[in-house]
């Protein structure tokens, strides 16, 4: 455990959503395998394409729908509209293979804003959405942050301790917080222990860090990298929730402290 001298700052700040209410449906009944929802990062991309084929079809149906109409203004103008609409489909579908494969060869193949700090950020949400209907969500998106952290820490990015801040909750067991205050403290990393959501964005506002790693369960996670990622780059860990959301959670000690090494001249 780090010494006196070694304790990180620690920063504490109420605002306006309050952590966790992604679970406010939890009817108190125990988590799947223990709240450890750990999934290959292969289930992300079967979800996302699922998404676009739905998306592509549902826009595609209305165009049928409206296509007489759309005749009524140009005869020609339905035959450009489904070339438009093709080729944006087309794109999603290689945009897709590239980051796929970014994944697989941990290469970034795309610039930071065509990938995890841009559209990817906006899919992952969506593959939440879709997976939700379906009692998948929790899964679906710790393979989604396990496609993004990949993506980020191809990266290399290296900052100096000071410049990199450390986002936990409240709800994280007794023996789990005083092992993050020791990586912080070994590190000099200052922590930010959130007591309410959207926490991200006013303590990366005030702080001004080069880049964060975030500690969250999969749906606090998602959200917040919705929020901020797109401003900050950001690694997530998630939880496991062997007592059920917000009370006594866990994290992987060893994952924590590989990250903060990674980015850490």
């Amino acid at each position: 455990m780090a010494g006196p001298s070694e304790r990180p700052e620690l920063i504490h700040l109420d605002v306006d959503r309050r952590l966790g209410h992604e679970w406010d449906e939890w009817d108190g009944t125990p988590l799947p395998n223990q709240g450890n929802f750990d999934t290959p990062a292969a289930a992300f991309f079967w979800w996302a394409l699922l998404l676009l084929l739905v998306v592509t079809g549902a826009v595609l149906l209305v165009f049928l729908l409206l296509s007489p109409r759309i005749a009524l203004l140009g005869s020609g103008l339905p035959r450009i509209i489904m070339i438009g609409l093709g080729t944006l489909a087309a794109l999603s579908i290689l945009w897709l293979g590239a980051i796929a494969l970014s994944f697989a060869l941990r290469t970034p193949l795309l610039p930071e804003r065509l990938a995890e700090r841009g559209p990817l950020l906006r899919l992952m949400r969506g593959t939440s959405l879709v997976a939700n209907r379906f009692g998948r969500r929790d899964w679906v998106e710790n393979a989604a942050v396990k496609v993004y952290n990949a993506l980020a820490l191809a990266r290399k990015r290296k900052v100096s301790g000071g410049e990199l801040l450390l986002l936990i909750p409240r709800c994280l067991a007794k023996e789990m917080i005083e092992g993050v205050l020791s990586v912080a403290g070994k590190y000099k990393i200052p922590v930010f222990v959130a007591t309410r959501g959207q926490l991200a964005r006013r303590v990366i506002r005030e702080r001004r860090p080069r880049a964060v790693v975030a500690v969250a369960c999969e749906r606090d996670m998602v959200s917040g990298l919705h929020d901020v990622a797109g401003k900050v780059p950001v690694l997530g860990l998630t939880l496991t929730l062997p007592s059920g959301p917000c009370k006594d959670t866990r994290l992987d000690l060893g994952q924590l402290e590989e990250w903060v090494r990674a980015y850490v001249v």
